[in-house]
């Protein structure tokens, strides 16, 4: 796990972390947009390609399944890279992901960001983990925030019958409780709270047609978490948390002080490594001793990234928080584990 170098491709389970500076300046972020069928995706994706915001961004979207851009926005699709009529670049899926984004990374200048769209079928997890594995595309390219566009009247439905759809509430970052119009008050406080259930630490918006600010979804640089805390120091908290999913764990550990990067960086490898089918996201924030930089690192199943990000403030609490949000994990033996490796 490593800011200047992602893991080779020819060992996609895991890699082991390391404390190099971090190198995400100059990258391309990408925001994977996701959600499940008639959720509201398109509606988002087209606000933020015609919203006069004087950002150009590259949408990636998949060949099949849902639309993902209405054809009266676009000018030609013969090439897989092309001119929107608000001045974006938008590329058709016509095969790998990562194909294409080398494809955009030989064009960078040209936009700002890049968009990935997934079906409403799609699990996230294999898009997120394209940021990690390959190492051209890692190197290109951060992953910026998993958004997940939610159904406020059909969303408890589809908890239940749609496996799919739970896997993306619980890989979001941000999640958009959309057609929140369509019901009561009593029950998009009942919507909120199954989905806190399965996911505490995401950003939630109630919104109608998908309104809300672009800058609420794009350019969230939501793996900063020094950034995050900066703007909710109880991200982290169990304070944060609300009932749980009955098949689905979200929890956190916290040291108040230092941890021994000989212990962590050996753990949370060793961690994903055999539990990793069953950890869907973990992230955290740590602090190394003598170390002025803030370690945070994220991960998707058995992949990891990390590097050291902004420095501490002076007389900021420099604890040392980890989240996980899996299936079937032992959460009091996970935050055992991170316990002892405190400095």
């Amino acid at each position: 796990m490593s800011g200047s170098q992602s893991p080779a491709t020819s060992e996609p389970t895991t890699s082991e972390p390391t404390t190099s500076e971090s190198t995400t300046s100059g990258k391309i972020p990408v925001t994977v947009l996701t959600g499940y069928l008639g959720a509201g995706k398109t509606t988002l994706l087209n606000r933020i390609l015609t919203e006069n915001h004087g950002k150009r961004y590259a949408v990636i979207v998949n060949e099949f399944g849902e639309i993902g851009i209405d054809n009266d926005l676009v000018v030609g699709a013969d090439e897989e890279v092309f001119e929107m009529n608000n001045g974006c670049v938008c590329c058709t899926v016509r095969g790998d992901l990562i194909r294409i984004m080398d494809g955009l990374v030989k064009r960078r200048g040209k936009f700002d960001a890049i968009i990935v769209e997934t079906t409403g079928l799609a699990d996230p997890a294999p898009v997120a983990q394209t940021f990690f594995v390959d190492q051209d595309v890692g190197e290109a390219a951060r992953l910026d925030a998993v958004v997940t566009v939610a159904d406020a009247k059909w969303l408890s439905e589809r908890l239940k019958d749609a496996p799919e759809a739970k896997n993306q509430v619980a890989f979001a970052d941000v999640i958009l409780l959309n057609k929140a119009d369509l019901v009561s008050e009593a029950d998009l406080a009942r919507v909120e709270g199954e989905i806190r259930g399965i996911n505490p630490y995401a950003k939630l918006h109630r919104t109608t047609n998908c309104d809300v600010p672009i800058d609420a979804v794009l350019g969230r640089n939501a793996f900063d978490l020094g950034r995050i805390l900066d703007l909710e120091p109880d991200f982290l908290e169990e304070g944060h948390h609300h009932h749980h999913d009955d098949d689905m764990q979200s929890f956190s550990a916290r040291i108040d002080g230092p941890v021994d990067p000989e212990k962590f960086m050996p753990w949370i490898s060793n961690l994903t490594t055999i539990q990793g089918p069953d950890i869907l996201r973990c992230k955290g924030i740590v602090s190394f001793p003598d170390e002025p930089r803030r370690f945070v690192f994220q991960g998707v199943h058995m992949i990891l990234d990390g590097d050291l990000q902004a420095e501490w403030k002076a007389g900021e609490d420099r604890s040392s928080r980890v989240v996980f949000i899996g299936r079937k994990l032992d959460a009091e033996a996970i935050k055992a584990g991170f316990l002892d490796c405190a400095a």
